[in-house]
């Protein structure tokens, strides 16, 4: 999927919305334990709900990996019925890999080749190689982690250099030269949107993938006066405010409410700015 595809899916359909299918068995609604794949069933159900409102869905690989081969069955599963719906959904790996090249390649082999993910989340602490391999597919991008969310995303990220620059500034400027635009996007956390103005400075161009919004305290206001560029620039990620919205036999009805709700509000936003 091109840079120009993303935009063109965001303007169609009045969406930068990705809902996150961190899929967690222990949530899952109790009626659905009865079915031959519980975790395919619920995110066949979520995505048949939603797939019109959104330009991506995100797979966490965790919650698939944790299962063994069974959940592996289950992800490439909802890969297909993805692709069914909607063949321009922008499909992201959240795998968080980062490890040496000949490593790195395999890994990419097996979210571009093997599964066909559009996207992985990459790690960048060991450097340029660690990252490169996956920027060899054409079309294929790699999601950089550069500020995030959690709690101790500050014990490394808020450091400051000896340029007196923040680690995550700096993993900005030196990444960017990497890839490009085309082929290479960054994760902010929605918590984070005050420094959104900053990194718009160093990527004026690039795609964010903000997750955090909903559950994690992210407002959507915040994130698009900060972040939003002329292409729009944004992809933002709910997950737990969306597909456990409900626990009960009505959970992909609500779950269709959370993400109409965030659609809307993003049409809007679009519109005032005549984005769309």
């Amino acid at each position: 999927m091109t840079y120009n595809d993303i935009v063109e899916q965001v303007k169609s359909k009045g969406s930068f919305l990705c809902i996150g299918l961190d899929t967690e068995y222990n949530k899952l609604p109790k009626h659905l334990m009865s079915e031959d794949d519980p975790i395919f069933t619920f995110n066949r159900m979520i995505i048949d709900a939603t797939y019109d409102l959104v330009i991506a869905y995100k797979p966490n690989m965790a919650f698939y990996e944790s299962l063994g081969a069974d959940g592996w069955k289950s992800l490439e599963k909802t890969l297909r019925h993805i692709r069914s719906r909607d063949k321009n959904i922008y499909i992201i790996a959240d795998a968080k890999r980062g490890d040496i090249g000949n490593t790195a390649s395999q890994y990419a082999r097996a979210f571009f080749e093997t599964l066909d993910f559009d996207a992985v989340t990459v790690t960048p602490y060991m450097g340029e190689d660690s990252v490169s391999p996956f920027l060899s597919y054409k079309n294929k991008w790699v999601i950089l982690l550069v500020l995030t969310s959690n709690k101790g995303a500050s014990d490394f990220q808020m450091l400051e250099t000896t340029s007196n620059q923040k680690i995550f500034e700096e993993v900005l400027f030196r990444s960017r030269q990497w890839g490009s635009n085309e082929n290479m996007m960054y994760v902010v956390g929605a918590t984070k949107s005050e420094m959104l103005s900053n990194i718009r400075e160093i990527i004026p161009e690039h795609f964010l993938l903000v997750p955090g919004i909903g559950a994690q305290g992210g407002n959507l206001e915040e994130v698009v006066r900060y972040g939003f560029n002329e292409n729009c620039g944004l992809i933002v990620n709910s997950s737990r405010n969306i597909i456990f919205a409900s626990s009960g036999k009505d959970f992909a009805e609500k779950a269709r409410h959370q993400a109409l709700e965030l659609k809307k509000e993003m049409s809007q936003t679009m519109s005032e700015r005549h984005f769309i």
